[in-house]
């Protein structure tokens, strides 16, 4: 507990980690209760506006091709991406992490079987693995949740494996060895506290990844697909030579609400990290 106020009270010190967190809990907070209270409706037509129509008082973004308001596509498709982000890393957290315990501490078999794994997980291109598996099992956030959170654990894996190997012959381990402890209470009492928070420290990289990921697949129309409304699919309006260049407003808010996510998720993972190890904090200073 104490532990974890010392980190909390680091990262609240880092003026630019509390700026993120605080554009990233008014993000979570506007796609959750903005369609509701303004009463949304991303997939109606407004056969007055017309099709195209440009930012006007009704319509603070315009209409798309079909006569949809912008804005509420815009903000109902937060939800989406935003809930691939962060299924997809708490899959690759509960895949990778029993995984990497397991390979560190018990070596052996266990340690061959699943690094060769993950050696192969990572031996394939990820965008072209990814593709081809949600191609197969169809464009749908659930299938697309599944193939990113499955397909990113190695990575994981492998930070939990490498910070085991040092943890299990510490003085302590051994003590509960000695001692009678079984093999899962040792792990999750004794290892996992110790090896686990450069992992907390990764996992605003695996969120962030995971909506680049989404938004690259739908812009190439193999992820989420309309009528359903995702920061990704909004974008792919910009592969059209005419949007690009005389519709800005239709392209350029998602867009950049992807660029501020990703980078706030980055800028609070590294945070998080130098709140995690001061030493290392004070080193890059």
């Amino acid at each position: 507990m104490e532990s974890g106020k010392r980190v909390w009270f680091r990262l609240r010190s880092d003026r630019r980690a509390v700026v993120c967190m605080v554009i990233l809990a008014l993000e979570v907070l506007c796609v959750l209760l903005l369609p509701p209270l303004l009463g949304l409706e991303p997939n109606v037509t407004d056969r007055t506006a017309g099709f195209w129509a440009a930012p006007s008082a009704e319509h603070w973004l315009g209409t798309d091709d079909v006569g949809r308001d912008i804005l509420a596509r815009l903000i109902c498709g937060g939800r989406i991406s935003l809930l691939v982000g962060f299924a997809a890393a708490a899959i690759n957290l509960a895949v990778g992490v029993p995984l990497g315990l397991l390979a560190g501490y018990r070596r052996g078999a266990w340690e061959f079987w699943i690094m060769r794994l993950a050696d192969v997980f990572q031996s394939f291109p990820n965008i072209v693995l990814t593709l081809c598996l949600v191609s197969l099992m169809g464009a749908s956030v659930l299938n697309l949740v599944l193939v990113l959170g499955l397909l990113g654990w190695p990575g994981i894996a492998r930070l939990v494996y490498g910070n085991v190997l040092s943890v299990r012959e510490k003085e302590y381990i051994l003590a509960v060895r000695a001692l009678g402890g079984r093999t899962g209470t040792i792990l999750y009492r004794n290892v996992l506290p110790n090896a686990v928070a450069p992992v907390w420290a990764a996992l605003g990289q695996r969120v962030g990844r995971a909506i680049l990921s989404e938004s690259s697949l739908s812009f190439l129309g193999v992820g989420i697909r309309p009528p359903q409304a995702s920061w990704g699919n909004l974008m792919q309006s910009a592969s059209s030579l005419a949007v690009l260049t005389g519709r800005p407003w239709v392209w350029l808010p998602p867009g950049l609400l992807i660029v501020l996510t990703v980078v706030c998720l980055q800028i609070l993972g590294n945070a998080l990290r130098d709140a995690m190890d001061p030493r290392a904090a004070r080193k890059e200073r």
